[in-house]
């Protein structure tokens, strides 16, 4: 989970609901400074149960927050189907409006229509209208980590049944349509990412991985923690013979 301050990216929260407080007290910040800067965060269905969110909606609508709150609606959690963490409410967007924070529910597997509406949500958070709430209605195919089995608590061909189709090859199409693509450039195109993901695999590579190269000591896990370490783990890391 990295962070790039020079482009002003602020890395992932691993709990996932804190990010909404984390990008709802960046874009406050943002706003009491002056700066021209808005903030927007991503969460999944199930996070929105948890008492972050609600959190966040209430300092986000409070001060005016400009600032993007996304909800990708994948249709499961880790392992529950979304109608656990929604309730009895209609949609994830449907919680928004309680908080006074206008909302919209789009078509997550399509890239124009998630364009225009993350563009309207920025142009309102940088005009000073505050923030916008955005469920993006997608299915999640694969497993929520590489040590999930998602065959263990939903049915196999539950997303050949999904009907939006996937976003990539639906884009594919329409600029296929519109004469702004062919099947030609597609099948060049991905030949070039496929090559370019390929290099900088090799590259990164030369670092060593998990199952080659050099192991690092146990003593770098007490670097870039703190700016002066603090004497308890100073203790630690000298019992470790460090």
């Amino acid at each position: 989970m990295y962070s790039s301050m020079d482009h002003g990216f602020f890395t992932i929260s691993g709990n996932l609901g804190t990010q909404y407080i984390q990008a709802v007290g960046w874009a406050m910040a943002s706003a009491i400074a002056g700066d021209t800067r808005i903030a927007s965060a991503w969460i999944g269905d199930g996070a929105t149960a948890e008492s972050d969110f609600y959190s966040a909606m209430v300092f986000a609508s409070t001060y005016n927050a400009p600032v993007i709150l996304n909800i990708v609606n994948n249709q499961w959690a880790i392992s529950t189907f979304q109608g656990f963490a929604r309730g009895n409410a209609v949609t994830f967007a449907e919680r928004g409006h309680g908080f006074g924070i206008p909302s919209l529910r789009v078509d997550g597997n399509d890239y124009l229509a998630v364009h225009a509406v993350a563009k309207w949500a920025a142009e309102r958070a940088r005009s000073g209208h505050g923030p916008t709430l955005i469920e993006h209605v997608t299915y999640r195919a694969g497993g929520h980590s590489t040590s999930d089995d998602p065959s263990a608590y939903r049915a196999k061909e539950e997303f050949s049944a999904w009907p939006l189709g996937d976003p990539i090859d639906r884009l594919k199409r329409h600029l296929i349509t519109i004469g702004e693509w062919s099947e030609e450039r597609h099948t060049q195109a991905l030949a070039e990412i496929s090559d370019t993901v390929r290099k900088a695999q090799k590259e990164a590579e030369k670092n060593g991985t998990l199952g080659s190269g050099a192991h690092p000591s146990p003593a770098e896990m007490f670097d870039d923690v703190y700016a002066e370490m603090p004497p308890h783990l100073r203790a630690q890391r000298q019992a470790g013979g460090f």
